[in-house]
């Protein structure tokens, strides 16, 4: 079964999704329940098979789709992938085993299964056609998720999430469509796959451009500053799961192109981009922690709040070196879990009083214990506490990124502590002081469902925080592999300075002339 993990992986949800709608209503959340469980499992099942002293990617499958045009059905995973797949796992598993009496709790169950099924598929996919059609088909269950279950405004938000992360792929295919090209013009046969294109060494002129058209498509699903505009209406009108998955994973879809695809294909233009790309980074800290700062709404806290943070991935990744990159993947894996967490525990507390402004409460401490050492405990990992797991993530993106800049470097961690300001002052006002309203002082503790989604985020996030090794050890061997392949790409002195030199790792590659 090894041999094809991933396909099942990627199909089970979706062939269940098709079954789903042979289940009646009554046992419909049973089912959906066991078949996201059984999905986990496997995904476990991955990480206990998955050699950790191997950097390349493994359980790779090859199947000709169309080969005279180069399209193939290609997978693989290595320790970068490995932990997104099963962080995807893990939401849908809890998302489905949260939900609240929702009307259509069926199709709702069925959709997150097709929307499994496209997460999954853009974490393992190794071939540009097939990585680009997963990506697309992503945004239609969320498209459905937000439009059908959302706020007032959610036909508006659900609209402007896919014309903004459609436009911006469309972008992307164009740069996939001209590295094919490129790469039959050096080798006279058309390609898709990543492997081809790694083996490419282009000139500097074409990379900035190519650069360009990834970026725009991949800064739009991140989403950096200033594509940001469509996730504060997307996460404020979709229902509790939907801002889940959007957070704990779609949103790492971005991130985790740049570093799959941007970074190893074109180092010079990686290089040459570095500071711009810092500086929006920054930006990013900044501008979303001071409106979050503003906000009544504790959702949009918590949805601000996550754009600032992938800030702090996207200063990382930009590194260009171990530290940094392996501090942005492994805080994906902690962003995901900690925004994840709050967005739960939003739920739990919209689910009670039907409001999300924090004007509403005041005193919940004091009615509801546990709700609020768990939002203690995970507001706490948000804004870096040390011992918890979005400290590591922030301490190696920082550290990678003082190695190219001081100034920056700084800048970023101050911009960080204003994160805590604003988180602090939320806690404050929702969980401190007297009880003032009537319909806060009758409200009940966080029941034994919601304890089973959000105890086992808490123990991660706390066992993370303190041995991060078991995640930070393949994590670091694949991304080791990735910068060794830029520095041999590298065509320039500036970036040939700047990526370091990985020794012991070795990376072919085929020249290409620069009038091609």
């Amino acid at each position: 079964m090894l041999e094809h993990i991933l396909s099942i992986l990627i199909f089970f949800p979706a062939l269940a999704g098709v079954m789903g709608f042979m289940i009646n209503k009554e046992s419909m959340r049973a089912y959906g329940v066991s078949v996201a469980t059984i999905e986990f499992v496997l995904s476990l099942l991955l990480w206990f098979s998955f050699d950790n002293t191997v950097s390349s990617m493994q359980f790779m499958e090859q199947l000709p789709l169309i080969p005279s045009f180069g399209i193939n059905y290609i997978l693989g995973v290595d320790g970068i992938s490995l932990f997104i797949v099963i962080m995807a796992s893990l939401f849908t598993m809890i998302g489905i085993a949260s939900l609240t009496e929702t009307p259509n709790v069926k199709n709702m169950i069925i959709t997150l299964l097709f929307l499994q099924m496209t997460m999954v598929g853009v974490f393992t996919a190794l071939d540009g056609i097939v990585f680009y059609v997963f990506w697309e088909l992503s945004l239609v269950p969320m498209l459905y998720i937000i439009g059908a279950w959302g706020g007032p405004m959610r036909i508006y938000a659900s609209v402007k999430f896919f014309l903004y992360t459609f436009a911006g792929s469309l972008v992307m295919l164009v740069g996939m469509l001209f590295m094919a090209y490129l790469f039959y013009q050096a080798t006279g046969r058309w390609s898709f796959a990543l492997f081809d294109w790694y083996r490419l060494v282009l000139p500097e002129n074409f990379q900035l451009w190519l650069f360009a058209a990834f970026f725009i498509g991949f800064a739009i699903k991140v989403p950096m500053f200033p594509f940001h505009t469509w996730l504060p209406y997307a996460h404020g009108q979709a229902p509790t799961i939907g801002s889940v998955i959007l957070a704990a994973v779609l949103l790492k879809m971005g991130t985790y192109a740049f570093i799959r695809f941007s970074l190893p294909l074109f180092p010079d233009a990686s290089v040459y981009f570095m500071y711009p790309v810092a500086v929006i980074a920054i930006i990013m800290i900044i501008y979303t922690a001071m409106v979050a700062y503003a906000q009544k709404d504790v959702k949009q806290v918590v949805a601000y709040s996550s754009v600032s943070h992938m800030g702090v991935i996207i200063l990382g990744t930009f590194a260009l070196n171990v530290e940094g990159i392996s501090g942005s993947v492994f805080l994906m894996i902690g962003h995901g879990i900690v925004s994840g967490a709050l967005f739960l525990l939003v739920g739990v507390i919209y689910d009670r009083r039907h409001t999300k402004l924090m004007s509403e409460f005041g005193g919940l401490a004091h009615i509801m214990p546990k709700y609020a050492t768990i939002f203690g405990i995970m507001m706490m990992a948000s804004v870096g506490m040390p011992l918890l797991i979005n400290f590591v993530g922030e301490f190696l993106s920082l550290l990678g990124f003082y190695a190219q800049s001081h100034m920056l470097t700084l800048l970023a961690g101050v911009a960080i502590i204003v994160g805590a300001i604003y988180m602090l002052i939320a806690y404050k006002r929702m969980f401190f002081g007297e009880v003032t309203k009537e319909e806060n002082k009758n409200l009940t503790d966080v029941n034994r469902r919601e304890l089973i989604a959000l105890v086992p985020l808490v123990i991660i996030s706390i066992w993370l925080g303190i041995y991060p090794k078991p995640i930070l050890e393949p994590i670091n061997n694949s991304v080791e592999l990735v910068v060794q392949t830029m520095h041999n790409k590298a065509t320039t002195e500036d970036a040939k300075m700047r990526i370091p030199n990985i020794s012991g790792v070795v990376i072919s590659k085929t020249s290409m002339k620069e009038d091609h």
